[in-house]
């Protein structure tokens, strides 16, 4: 009994001196700052309205597949694209370039077209410039509106919040190639 209190003892010590010698060897992870340099911020709430243009056939496409089985559903459950999509200020592809949206989209329902959309709207004109907005949800393309949250941003959107309603403008069901209407209402400082 005295030698299993005395192993308990010894590996107490142990833990303990090893704690004080990391911590004064590395310093502090992580403490919580309630003094310095305060930062006034005010949050404001933008409504940004763009179009963004899928283009998967041509021989330059914004999106091309980059993994999915050889035979899935009828819905292509599991295949996985990768973007680079114009955002436009118009419908028309012509129009002006205000941005791109950059990420991955993949068939994620086997009983309907939904898409998980892991994307960055990145924006180049105007005050939005070098920010950009990350959206993150589920996307059931056969909805007419559908929402997907925004769980993040940069630049001018840093700490940014919302949502984004996608509403398909247009579709040709040979090629796969869209317009989608973007409505995105997001909070930031």
């Amino acid at each position: 009994m005295a030698t299993i209190f005395s192993i308990c003892l010894l590996f107490t010590l142990n833990c303990i001196i090893f704690s004080a010698f990391y911590d004064s060897v590395n310093g502090i992870f992580c403490e919580e700052i309630t003094e310095g340099i305060e930062i006034k911020r005010v949050e404001k709430r933008s409504h940004l309205h763009f179009f963004f243009h899928d283009v998967i056939s041509g021989k330059k496409p914004s999106a091309v597949k980059i993994a999915g089985p050889t035979n899935s559903s009828a819905y292509g459950f599991g295949a996985t694209m990768m973007m680079d999509d114009a955002l436009t200020e118009g419908a028309e592809i012509s129009s002006k370039l205000v941005g791109r949206a950059q990420g991955i989209y993949a068939i994620a329902a086997q009983e309907e077209l939904a898409l998980l959309m892991v994307m960055n709207l990145a924006f180049t004109e105007g005050a939005y410039n070098g920010s950009s907005i990350s959206v993150l949800g589920r996307n059931p393309v056969f909805n007419d509106v559908r929402e997907m949250p925004i769980v993040g941003g940069s630049g001018v959107f840093r700490f940014a919040r919302g949502y984004a309603m996608a509403h398909t403008v247009w579709f040709d069901y040979n090629t796969g190639d869209a317009t989608v209407e973007y409505n995105v209402y997001v909070s930031h400082y």
